[in-house]
């Protein structure tokens, strides 16, 4: 089992915090293993386990807990008096109007509440209003390349794990398989769960097909911008008429569940968020080549994916940044400012020429911010004009 270190070290920050702490990301992405290691951490931190409780609210045990006074009662019944309480609810969207016994757990001052959910929702609408300003949220992703390389003997060469990982994705059950076949069918499964449990149980959308339609066609075009009417006109074009509407709605679903990131543009020069021209990302390429196959794969953009959810791991606000005509992959904004990523999965050609085209448009920034070409090229760090050129995997086991 990986340890997920990063995150439980996120979770114990926040440990007994006046704050509800909601773990969201895509289902089977490890939240309900992260709660396991969790507890395990508290009681080798001295808590005794009658003070832990975990319900999953996906184990028939707690089929009957189906609304927020159910919930409400089952947890409060088994309080320990005078004692600190750390009461974790995994897939806590099962449970109707679920926020209210959250809400009422909250306030209870011995009881330190953590959630998760696989959709999007639970921090809009109704809990939002209700809880703001009450919880913080820790989004968690499939597994990173460094976590992925750390379940191999140390030596393994890196090359052929980095093929596995773009083909078979990062959804950490996936190393309980050893061939190819296998982790596709599982991959198969998740998708179909994501599809039917997280997308089409709650917004009841009529035509299943056309959703993954829609589905196969964004991860068809990861990293190209897309908008609506552009995919409305592609696949009605190839005979599967579908209307702006209709696509907006299905990519609020998609991005709900976390299939799906959506990524706005922001001009470097203006200093200002762009309304045109998004991007997708796949929350894991491992569901991509399960759908797709690896004959549908454009290895730059499969590797821009990468980059994409790595820069994410690490706490950025993530845009692709317009610079007059052209274009810079990621302008990632942090804490200590913005960093600027390009990225190709090789630049070396006879002429240079490529080369020279991926650095234009980090040139054309006149800022001092740090830039970066990430490749998957294999040569000595290099440096043109302060743009640090890295090699990716090195990048992601930094």
């Amino acid at each position: 089992m990986i340890a997920r270190q990063e995150y439980i070290d996120n979770l114990n920050s926040f440990r007994d915090k006046q704050l509800i702490k909601v773990v969201t990301g895509i289902r089977r992405c490890g939240k309900s293993t992260l709660f396991e290691l969790y507890c395990d951490y508290l009681k080798a931190d001295g808590v005794d386990e009658g003070q832990i409780l975990s319900i999953n609210l996906e184990d028939g045990e707690f089929e009957g807990i189906d609304t927020s006074s159910r919930l409400y009662a089952y947890v409060n019944e088994r309080l320990l008096p005078d004692k600190k309480m750390y009461i974790f609810l995994d897939e806590v969207q099962r449970v109707s109007e679920f926020q209210k016994a959250v809400d009422s757990l909250y306030i209870k001052k011995n009881c330190d509440v953590y959630v998760t959910g696989s959709n999007a929702c639970l921090l809009s609408g109704e809990l939002a209003t209700l809880l703001s300003g009450r919880y913080v949220e820790i989004k968690m992703l499939p597994l990173s390349f460094k976590e992925y390389v750390s379940a191999f003997p140390a030596g393994t060469n890196v090359d052929r794990l980095y093929a596995e990982y773009v083909q078979t994705g990062a959804l950490p059950y996936v190393l309980e398989f050893q061939n190819l076949k296998d982790r596709r069918q599982y991959l198969r499964g998740v998708y179909d769960t994501i599809v039917l449990k997280d997308i089409i149980a709650r917004r009841r959308f009529p035509d299943i097909e056309m959703l993954k339609s829609v589905l196969r066609f964004m991860f068809h075009n990861i990293g190209n911008i897309c908008s609506t009417k552009s995919i409305s006109d592609t696949m009605t074009s190839a005979g599967r008429k579908i209307s702006v509407h209709t696509v907006e709605n299905y990519l609020s679903a998609l991005t709900d569940s976390f299939i799906l990131y959506r990524v706005g543009r922001y001009d470097v020069k203006g200093k200002q968020h762009l309304k045109t021209g998004d991007k997708y990302y796949a929350a894991d390429l491992g569901l991509r080549y399960a759908l797709l196959g690896a004959s549908s794969a454009d290895l730059g953009h499969i590797l821009e994916n990468i980059v994409f959810l790595e820069l994410l791991r690490r706490g950025y606000e993530i845009y692709i940044g317009k610079v007059g005509v052209a274009e810079v992959d990621f302008v990632a904004i942090g804490d200590s400012g913005k960093e600027y990523y390009q990225v190709a999965y090789t630049v070396i050609d006879v002429d240079g020429s490529t080369l020279k085209r991926e650095l234009a448009p980090l040139m054309a920034i006149n800022d001092h911010e740090p830039k970066y070409l990430l490749t998957m090229d294999y040569v000595p760090p290099a440096s043109h004009n302060g743009i640090r050129q890295m090699n990716a995997i090195d990048w992601m086991l930094s």
